[in-house]
């Protein structure tokens, strides 16, 4: 009867422990996961602002303007463009 209890015991102690170590896992994981998913906000934040920037950058108006003052470039004359289609 004595050696009944003791493995009983055994067995509790052992479930015990594995349901702390796994609880202990199951917390770990969600701060990992918490942690990317700030970070996936952070990068999601990050490329709406370059994607403004980009489009800042591109805006027809300011290429035209650096064009003509830096560049010293001007549009040609209607009659010297030249139309070029695919094949």
């Amino acid at each position: 009867m004595v050696r009944i209890n003791l493995v009983l015991l055994l067995v509790a102690v052992i479930c015990a422990l594995a349901a702390v170590s796994s609880s202990h896992r199951a917390r770990k994981l969600f701060i990992g996961l918490e942690n990317e998913q700030k970070r996936m906000r952070d990068l999601d934040v990050e490329w709406s602002q370059l994607q403004l920037e980009q489009s800042t950058w591109a805006n027809h108006a300011r290429v035209e303007k650096i064009a003509r003052d830096k560049l010293a470039m001007h549009a040609p004359a209607a009659g010297r463009i030249v139309s070029v289609e695919k094949p």
